[in-house]
Order: structure tokens, then sequence, then C-alpha cells
């Protein structure tokens, strides 16, 4: 029982990150985007200011994602969300623009 255990759980750990169920928008803001932009430190834009965001979201979300995957003034590639893919950074990024009309 013991080898079947520990067998088991090398498996699950080598699992690869793409077959694990990805994090939507929401739970990307509520765990990573919004330690700054729910208060707007390091002058990110908060979530919820249309004039903030109208700029930003007529850029379109290829400029956007390129501007998150590469960081910008005290934001670092990715923000703090360096573990998500590229679906869950978008979908942050698209809850954010969603919830800033």
């Amino acid at each position: 029982m013991k080898k079947v255990l520990i067998a088991a759980a090398a498996a699950a750990l080598m699992v690869p990150a793409a077959a694990m169920a990805e994090r939507d928008g929401a739970t990307v803001y509520n765990t990573k985007c919004g330690v700054c932009h729910a208060s707007g430190a390091a002058n990110a834009p908060k979530m919820g200011d249309a004039a903030a965001w109208g700029p930003r979201a007529a850029q379109g979300m290829e400029a956007l994602m390129a501007t998150a995957k590469k960081g910008k003034g005290a934001m670092p590639p990715y923000g703090l969300c360096m573990d998500c893919t590229d679906t869950e950074l978008q979908a942050g990024i698209q809850y954010m623009l969603d919830n800033s009309k």
C-alpha cells in the first residue's frame, strides 16, 4: 500500500501544468493582479477606472498582452502572475477591462 501511495504521489507531480484546470479571469485578478490594480499601487490603473482603462482598451488585446508580458514601469513581466499561461493572463486582463467600462 505504501508503494502505491508513493507511486501515485510521484505521478501527480509529473502531471504537466497544461493538464491542470486553467484559472479564470476573476481568479487571476483576485490572486495576482488585484494586489496592485485594486489600490492603484505603483501607478497601476485601478480596476473600475474607465478613464484609465479606456485608452488601454483602445490599444487592443494584443498590445495589452505584449505590455503585460514585457512589464511596464514598476510592473515586472507577467505582473505578479509569473506562473500564468497566456490564456490565464489574457483572462485576467479581460476581467479588468470588462469591469472598468
